[in-house]
């Protein structure tokens, strides 16, 4: 009975929080629920869009619903390592002797948009490695751990590809869904202009706190999964390897490199999340294979095969589910 409890107040938050988001968004469904199980499993978003529709009003919308301090921070060409951590600063204390003080810098909040994250120099790319894994942040040899719930969403614009500089594989795999943000449909495009020209500001309010997605975490894990589900989870990551034995065929072809350790690790903590989202306290095959695209696309990189048959991530990701449901 206590479960089934706990199962019901966690489908209502979730109902909750999108009803206040989708206030702000108009559909990207996908997108919403995504962002919100990265929330509560603790990981990252990397959000790919033409600009305007909608990343930057998402995240705050998802900053006022979760009741937790927000931050922008806009990545440019110039920008510094320190810009975003902070910095040791010399000052004067009362009785006029110098001392030195951290100024944190805006990484210091709960939930960060990195706002077009690619324009930035890999020396400032790199400053955000430790803050996204290890949620601290460490300057001239002192650690400073950042408030839970923490989140970093980052953004990239698909199209403008001038003055960006790639983001390295490394920073890449800490991001724990990479989403695609796709342009509105005509009728989607009219309720955005009819919903902005009676108010810019977001209308969203809080409906739960950062104790409630903490607790709405912990949760998660108490969520079991049979054996023959995470078997297929594991396979479908070891199968994006090429190189290993009995891999898929769609690897020799169309993969050069595979996903890394940390897909599992996503794979099976979001099917969690989504299980309990949909109000199962169990996860599906079903759940493992929503998750497969948002989790592998941006961890394989593909061979000049699927280029010439003009296959994109996406396509190559659903190949390799087919094929491993049938080897099931």
């Amino acid at each position: 009975m206590e479960s089934e409890q706990l199962l019901k107040e966690f489908s209502e938050s979730i109902k909750s929080i999108k009803e206040q988001i989708h206030r702000d968004i108009i559909g990207q469904d996908d997108v919403v629920d995504n962002v919100i199980t990265a929330i509560i499993a603790g990981g990252n978003v990397l959000l790919e869009g033409v600009p305007g529709t909608g990343k930057t009003r998402l995240v705050r919308s998802m900053g006022q619903t979760l009741s937790l301090p927000f931050s922008r921070i806009q990545f440019t060409p110039d920008l510094m390592p320190n810009d975003v951590t902070g910095t040791n600063i010399i000052r004067k204390d009362k009785d006029g002797n110098l001392v030195s003080s951290f100024q944190k810098g805006p990484i210091f909040s709960q939930i960060i948009l990195a706002d077009e994250i690619n324009r930035a120099t890999p020396k400032t790319q790199a400053a955000m490695l430790e803050v996204m894994q290890e949620h601290k942040v460490t300057v001239s040899g002192v650690s400073y751990p950042m408030a839970e719930p923490f989140f970093v969403l980052a953004t990239q614009n698909p199209i403008e590809q001038d003055g960006t500089y790639p983001l390295p594989e490394a920073q890449m795999d800490r991001f724990m869904f990479k989403l695609i943000m796709k342009y509105p449909s005509a009728q989607e495009l009219a309720d955005i202009v009819n919903l902005t020209q009676v108010d810019q500001k977001e209308k969203a309010e809080k409906v739960v706190d950062g104790e409630t997605i903490l607790h709405m975490r912990k949760l998660a894990t108490s969520v079991p999964i049979i054996d023959d589900v995470l078997n297929y989870a594991m396979n479908l990551v070891h199968k994006t390897h090429p190189e290993v034995d009995k891999t898929s065929e769609v690897a020799k072809k169309y993969i050069k490199f595979g996903a890394s350790p940390r897909a599992c690790q996503a794979l099976i903590t979001g099917a969690k999340i989504r299980a309990l989202m949909n109000g199962n306290y169990n996860v599906s095959y079903e759940d493992i294979d929503v998750l497969a695209l948002p989790v592998l696309r941006h961890r394989i990189k593909l061979t000049y095969n699927a280029i010439n048959d003009n296959l994109t991530v996406d396509d190559v990701i659903l190949k390799l589910i087919e094929e491993t449901h049938k080897g099931k």
